[in-house]
């Protein structure tokens, strides 16, 4: 890597470093986890937390490792998280499969939106309360997103793009939610879907639901967001405010190119 502007190389140097209390009194915190495709370091010495309620965007360029933090978060399969923790209201999850972690209120929207085919909106939403505690009822996900309750008879996977992320994200909140991880929810939507979108998240935080958002919209999401990572190569290259971001154009010009 090319060595950052001085005002860059500042704002890292500045940005608050893991606390080193008990991650366990957090409400969501990660500490130096690192995870792995086979042979290749993904996520490298990742740690951040969470207050309960914050949205926290994790930014950065293609490959930097956002979704892979993501995921590793999650408990997904793969990356494999050989080291690190992850904790959740006191909750130790780096041990947990991925719907133990689901079981505890960890949900995941993947960018692919993963919208079950053959099945209605109703029914997708159905699906996701078949195991664990319920979340929110229907009809407050649908006077969330009026547009899924006009289509809950029709099939999920006939949804235009828009209406599918409002659908995966209805579905993680038909579950008992604690954290609410986002990958890429404005990929390929029109402005006045995602402006539908932000105004949906917004409500969710205001419901005290904990979020992250990875986005290659950086400036939107920075927008929403109050806290801010950027990830580079799979490492921490700034943690602080999302005002702090917004403010540092050199900061956003070496590491998300805007």
């Amino acid at each position: 890597m090319t060595e950052a502007p001085a005002d860059v190389a500042a704002a890292t140097a500045a940005a608050p470093t893991a606390p080193s209390t008990n991650p366990a009194e957090s409400y969501f915190a990660v500490r130096n986890i690192d995870a792995f495709y086979g042979d290749s370091y993904v996520v490298q010495n990742i740690s951040f937390d969470i207050n309960e309620g914050e949205i926290l965007a994790m930014l950065g360029r293609n490959g930097a490792g956002k979704t892979s933090t993501l995921r590793a978060i999650a408990r997904a399969t793969e990356p494999e998280l050989r080291s690190g923790e992850v904790w959740l209201q006191g909750q130790p999850l780096h041990d947990a499969k991925s719907h133990e972690a689901a079981m505890a209120g960890i949900q995941l929207v993947q960018e692919d939106r993963c919208i079950i085919q053959g099945l209605t909106v109703e029914e997708n939403l159905d699906l996701a309360t078949i195991n664990g505690a319920p979340g929110w009822e229907y009809e407050r996900i649908y006077s969330l997103f009026p547009r899924l309750k006009e289509r809950r008879k029709q099939e999920g996977t006939t949804l235009s793009g828009g209406e599918q992320q409002m659908l995966a994200i209805g579905r993680a909140l038909a579950r008992d939610l604690k954290l609410l991880l986002l990958d890429e929810p404005y990929e390929g939507l029109a402005p006045v879907v995602r402006h539908d979108i932000e105004k949906a998240l917004i409500e969710v935080r205001n419901a005290g639901i904990t979020t992250i958002i990875v986005e290659q919209n950086a400036i939107a999401a920075l927008k929403l967001a109050d806290k801010a990572i950027i990830l580079d190569t799979g490492e921490v290259a700034f943690q602080g405010t999302a005002d702090e971001v917004l403010a540092n154009e050199a900061l956003r010009h070496e590491y998300l190119a805007i």
